[in-house]
């Protein structure tokens, strides 16, 4: 049997996974996408140029590397056709040998993008944060059972059928709920086969690919979308997705339940960020937080909005370690920090008077204020750095405080986006 690892963010996502496993798929024979859909950017820069990933997995770089989009993930045809023909315009071939899509994932379809921002409208002042990409309505509609397999594109008249019992039950709430205007069947139909014919040739049993490439003793990457605080079990409810990103399910969403994982590297950014709504409890504010923004390019690679920025949070990431079961940390853009003298780290929580470095209840997360602890900066470029020895003597000590702190080893240390800016830590 083959090694097997997930790469999961231990935050609020935007930690910079795509990064890792563009750089971790030189040992891995196949790379799984395993939930959550086109509402999230993996920023992956390489020989290749830069790419801004969405539904693609960050494996698609790598030359006999197999890319599957498992059953757990909400397949988006038009966003996944629109970036294939992106990304093969830069060069890279993506074909049905390189990228396999389950026959088991369901579609997320036009109405699922239509209901999302509808539904965002209502909630106004409200509203969960949401990158209206339609992933909240399509996994309500997954779960109650009301949503179109991808491999129903093999079975065009069952298809049909489908569509229309579907159609006539949505339209109930866009028409009576929301006051939009009805969909047509013959909209429907123009963009299936706008899409989805054209990704119909991706689709097949990737749970028998994978069981196979397991038994031939090849290597599989699991890759997540967001983080731990977005989990829709375990995260800041309901200010999360609509998935579990958790390395646990990974086995159920990628289509090989009988997965086993070997090691489970969480990726923390050393400053924190979070795009969207939800309790930030060390978020900073005005010019401190311009600067570390600036410094840090923090705007979302889907939406483009401003990433809220704060210290790096202690309390939250041991959280995220701990359901993540990580095994290893991946530490990303360490070279952000360098122009700070004094540089924040969130190292408790104050609650009810006490102080605590346990992560609360979501209900409390609101009422929780930071313990802010400062550690002196290096205030020199690192991002030419590539060995632990070569690091500044502040820069080492901030890694090693971290790495006390939240118990877990720290193996990989990024000092900028490129491929090899990276510092493997013995």
């Amino acid at each position: 049997m083959g090694k097997n690892c997930a790469i999961v963010g231990i935050n609020w996502g935007d930690e910079g996974k795509g990064r890792m496993v563009d750089l971790l798929t030189e040992n891995y024979d196949v790379v799984v996408r395993y939930q959550g859909g086109g509402n999230a950017g993996h920023t992956v820069i390489n020989d290749k140029g830069k790419f801004a990933l969405h539904l693609l997995p960050s494996g698609i770089f790598r030359d006999g590397v197999i890319n599957i989009l498992g059953n757990g993930v909400a397949l988006d045809p038009e966003n996944l056709w629109n970036e294939i023909c992106g990304v093969t315009e830069k060069g890279v071939s993506i074909t049905p040998e390189n990228l396999k899509i389950s026959d088991r994932a369901s579609l997320l379809l036009p109405w699922h993008r239509e209901m999302d921002e509808l539904e965002e409208k209502r909630l106004a002042d409200k509203k969960y944060g949401s990158t209206k990409q339609g992933i909240a309505p399509f996994y309500s509609d997954k779960y109650q059972k009301k949503t179109v397999l991808a491999g129903e594109l093999f079975y065009p008249e069952k298809l049909k059928e489908h569509l229309n019992d579907l159609l006539l039950w949505k339209n109930l709430t866009l028409t009576g709920v929301y006051g939009a205007d009805a969909i047509t069947l013959e909209s429907i139909d123009k963009w299936i086969s706008d899409y989805c014919e054209k990704i119909k040739p991706f689709i097949c049993d990737t749970g028998k690919v994978l069981k196979e490439v397991s038994q031939s003793g090849k290597n599989i990457l699991f890759e997540a979308q967001l983080g731990s605080l977005r989990d829709l079990d375990y995260g800041i409810y309901p200010y999360t997705t609509s998935s579990n990103t958790i390395a646990a399910y990974a086995p159920i969403g990628s289509g090989f339940p009988a997965a086993k994982i070997d090691r489970i590297l969480g990726v923390v950014k050393a400053y924190s960020t979070c795009v969207g709504e939800g309790p930030f409890v060390s978020e900073m504010f005005g010019d401190e937080a311009e600067n570390l923004r600036s410094a840090g390019n923090e705007y979302g690679a889907k939406t483009g909005r401003p990433r809220r920025v704060g210290a790096l949070d202690l309390v939250a990431t041991s959280y995220g370690i701990e359901v993540q079961d990580a095994t290893e940390i991946a530490l990303t853009k360490l070279d952000v920090l360098s122009g700070f003298d004094k540089i924040p780290v969130c190292v408790a929580y104050l609650l009810d008077g006490k102080k605590t470095t346990r992560f609360p209840f979501p209900a409390a997360l609101n009422d929780a204020k930071p313990v802010i602890h400062y550690v002196n900066g290096w205030m020199q470029d690192i991002s030419g750095v590539r060995s632990w020895q070569d690091l500044p003597q502040a820069a080492k000590e901030y890694v090693t405080f971290i790495e006390e702190k939240i118990g877990c080893p720290i193996k990989y240390i990024s000092v900028g986006p490129e491929r090899d800016s990276i510092i493997i830590k013995d």
